[in-house]
């Protein structure tokens, strides 16, 4: 029941991210530079803290008597997050929300997956997973199969979207239906975005014991009530400071090279509309993590729990690159072969489910 609870959350929180760019596409008349930081200080500055306030009590104090060397460190991930964050934007522009999506969240699920459980394979702590436990347990083995199935499902993806550019410039209605698809910038910071956006999962690592903190204040008031399903929230806060940082700097100097810092301001766009599209936007993108958290609680800080939430993204970015028509003029073969990249992609999550409900 628990590991069926954890993948729950994690769909949530997979549609809540894979649905977040959608209000964007409401914003008139400014520039992307403007609409991303407006919906990033509701992801990253307002929501977070809020979250944390509403289902945290002391949280600050948490937060004040932490090792300043903790919080650097899961600070400093979060900046390094922040520039995959911002590169994703820019990925999901040049490509579509789905090819985007899919690009970037598979190279991140396997970074993200791998990575921390090869670190604690030569740095082991109590209740975190490492390689050896992957591989020498039939559990393990089979959370390792989704995530080798969910990177075929990924490659799938990718090769629709070679296929769709082709399609396109056949066509010839690449320049007139999609004037920002650009497949060499978009695959050059979709890479780029892939692999440092992994740098969550080790920004939750690295801040795990504020989470272990407000999970033991929970306990105590809450007797044999068992995981605290929000435990991370706190663990965020510090995490998307990192976030903010970067894409605040790069966004104003994108409005200063631009000259669009009159966007906030100009009357002659939806301007009231363009902000509730935004924090719509930003406050949509933090619930990802939001439910990431509670299913993470239910499964354990593993890399199932990555993997799980990646690939949910995946499928529900690349259904709405279908519902927003983002395949039209294209080819039946290539239609065909997202649909496959989909199956597999859903495929890899009742696999990695599986595994979970052996560990279970």
């Amino acid at each position: 029941m628990q590991a069926l609870l954890g993948v729950i959350f994690h769909f949530i929180g997979g549609f809540a991210s894979g649905s977040f760019y959608i209000p964007y596409k409401q914003v008139k008349g400014w520039a992307w530079e403007s609409y991303w930081i407006v919906g990033g200080v509701f992801s990253w500055l307002i929501v977070p803290p809020l979250a944390a306030y509403l289902t945290i009590p002391g949280y600050t104090e948490i937060i004040a008597h932490t090792n300043g060397g903790i919080l650097f460190l899961t600070y400093f991930f979060g900046v390094l997050w922040g520039i995959g964050g911002l590169t994703y934007g820019l990925g999901v522009r040049y490509l579509g929300v789905a090819l985007g999506s899919s690009i970037i969240l598979g190279l991140c699920s396997v970074f993200g997956a791998l990575i921390p459980s090869v670190y604690y394979e030569f740095n082991p702590q109590p209740g975190k997973d490492t390689i050896s436990m992957l591989l020498g347990n039939a559990w393990g083995q089979w959370v390792l199969i989704g995530l080798l199935v969910c990177v075929i499902g990924i490659i799938i993806c990718g090769k629709a979207g070679a296929m769709k550019d082709a399609d396109l410039r056949k066509s010839g209605r690449g320049a007139e239906d999609n004037t920002e698809f650009k497949i060499g910038l978009g695959l050059t910071v979709s890479i780029i975005s892939g692999i440092l956006s992994a740098c969550f999962a080790f920004g939750i690592d690295a801040g795990k014991v504020m989470a272990e903190e407000a999970n033991e204040i929970w306990k105590a008031a809450n007797p044999g009530q068992g995981e605290f399903l929000f435990q991370n929230n706190v663990t965020y806060v510090v995490i998307l400071w990192g976030g903010l940082t970067t894409n605040f700097i790069w966004c104003m100097l994108l409005n200063a090279r631009n000259k669009t810092f009159g966007n906030y301001t100009d009357s002659s766009t939806p301007l009231l509309s363009n902000y509730i599209f935004s924090a719509l936007a930003g406050t949509t993108w933090f619930l990802q993590f939001f439910f990431y958290g509670m299913g993470e609680s239910k499964l354990g800080n593993g890399p199932s729990s990555w993997i799980l939430h990646m690939a949910f993204i995946i499928l529900i970015a690349n259904s709405w690159g279908l519902v927003l028509k983002e395949w039209k003029g294209v080819s039946k073969k290539t239609i065909s072969s997202i649909f496959m990249g989909i199956l597999v992609i859903i495929l890899s999550v009742l696999i990695v489910g599986y595994g979970n409900y052996l560990k279970e």
